[in-house]
């Protein structure tokens, strides 16, 4: 288990669909490692969810770049389930929250000095991510202790395996997303919108175990035209975000 933080107020939610069974033992491990009061959050499961409830919160083409796809049932409900954890935290008048999706391990000896690194900044910057991968050549350093960095990266990196949000930030984002035109990592990219510039902690201790808790729960097109098509449009509208990120940055 991890070290005693500074005294805030603070919960850790697990996203976790119960049908991805898999996922159980992962999502014990990180109930056991991260530190604090833990909740699994059960996941919104986008093959449940009726056309009716789909269109009350899916509105294409709401911001610029459009995004290029329409959206899965399964990322429609990756986003509810995350908006879910965001209310939480505003309900619970928490200085931040860590929320987690179950496939993710937290190693402990480098998580411990990431999570208290990150705690001394989380109210003053309300987002910090803890990536699963190596954070960006060209993220600026913000502050440094020991071997721990604070960074903030030009486009944010996509994947929300871990991060901290503080309850002002939680609150901004269900203002901003009450309906929604893209994925929850996607929009979260666009901190020209949301206001919220997304920080990030490395190394963040933070490791994806998706493939060997079963794989992905969101489905891919089978088809390589398909997929191709796919990779061109995302090309461009990738593009597009780091042209904007880097003005934005200025």
């Amino acid at each position: 288990m991890l070290g005693v933080l500074l005294f805030m107020r603070r919960k850790a939610y697990i996203i976790h669909l119960a049908r991805a069974t898999g996922r159980k033992p992962y999502v014990d491990r990180l109930m056991a490692d991260c530190g604090m009061t833990a909740e699994v959050v059960d996941a919104v499961d986008g093959r449940h969810l009726s056309a009716a409830q789909i269109a009350e919160v899916y509105k294409g083409l709401l911001h610029l770049p459009h995004y290029p796809f329409s959206l899965r049932p399964a990322e429609i409900g990756c986003f509810l389930s995350h908006r879910k954890c965001w209310q939480k935290i505003v309900d619970e008048n928490l200085d931040y929250g860590f929320v987690l999706e179950d496939d993710a391990i937290l190693a402990v000896p480098a998580a411990v000095p990431a999570m208290e690194f990150a705690e001394k900044y989380i109210a003053d910057v309300g987002y910090i991510q803890f990536p699963v991968r190596q954070a960006p050549a060209n993220a600026k350093a913000i502050a440094t202790h020991k071997n721990v960095r604070l960074l903030q990266p030009v486009v944010t990196p996509l994947r929300l395996s871990g991060q901290f949000i503080s309850r002002k930030a939680a609150e901004r984002l269900l203002e901003m997303t009450q309906t929604f035109d893209r994925p929850v990592d996607t929009f979260l990219q666009m901190h020209w919108i949301t206001q919220i510039r997304p920080m990030m902690v490395s190394p963040s201790g933070l490791s994806d175990c998706t493939q060997e808790a079963g794989g992905s729960t969101i489905s891919r097109d089978k088809s390589i035209w398909n997929r191709l098509g796919r990779e061109l449009q995302r090309l461009i509208y990738r593009r597009k975000i780091a042209r904007l990120s880097n003005q934005h940055s200025r």
